[in-house]
């Protein structure tokens, strides 16, 4: 019964898993925390999805203000880490290179907590553990792709709107400029008699 009882624990703490899309005024950045204990592992992925370029700068900081992990001018990214000591590590996007652009960040962050000690931890729940998390990272990069097509959709959807209308416009200009022509022409070809 306590492996039981260990594994209700595991399953509902094992795992952290955040969904966010936030918009990112130009000049600013957004700071965001996690609360590790030693052994935690996290995992932040990220994709710019609207406004200017495309592209944002990620860093991500110990509870020291040590960097970790930094990545300048991406329109995705992904950035993991073992927490090496307990404390609030920090993580944040910056559009502060940008004076005209707002953008829109999608992230996730995941991670596995650890409930116990792997010393002590029976293989079969080693194996449960190191499954658990690959289903995690499994539905978390589907969720990625589900917003990565989302917006690569509305980008399509956009792009032949104005096509269309480009298309329509240059339809109306060539028959004026055919109408044009052919009334000119025609007044060449018109017989005047002076009287």
């Amino acid at each position: 019964m306590a492996i039981a009882g260990y594994l209700a624990i595991f399953f509902t703490l094992q795992s952290i898993v955040l969904a966010h899309l936030i918009d990112i005024p130009a000049g600013k950045k957004e700071c965001f925390f996690e609360d590790l204990h030693k052994q935690d592992k996290m995992t932040v992925t990220y994709q710019v999805g609207g406004g200017g370029h495309l592209d944002i700068d990620f860093w991500l900081a110990d509870p020291d203000g040590g960097l970790l992990g930094k990545q300048v001018k991406q329109s995705t990214g992904t950035l993991s880490i073992t927490a090496e000591k307990n404390g609030r590590f920090e993580y944040c996007f910056s559009n502060q290179m940008s004076a005209i652009a707002d953008k829109i960040v999608s992230f996730n962050v995941h991670g596995i907590i650890y409930v116990g000690d792997d010393d002590v931890v029976a293989p079969i729940e080693r194996e449960i553990r190191e499954l658990a998390h690959g289903l995690t990272a499994v539905k978390d990069e589907q969720e990625y792709i589900v917003v990565r097509e989302k917006t690569h959709r509305n980008t399509a959807e956009s792009t032949n709107d104005r096509v269309k209308w480009w298309s329509i416009l240059q339809a109306i200009v060539l028959f004026a400029v055919v109408g044009w022509q052919v009334y000119y022409l025609k007044s060449f070809f018109e017989v005047k008699r002076v009287i």
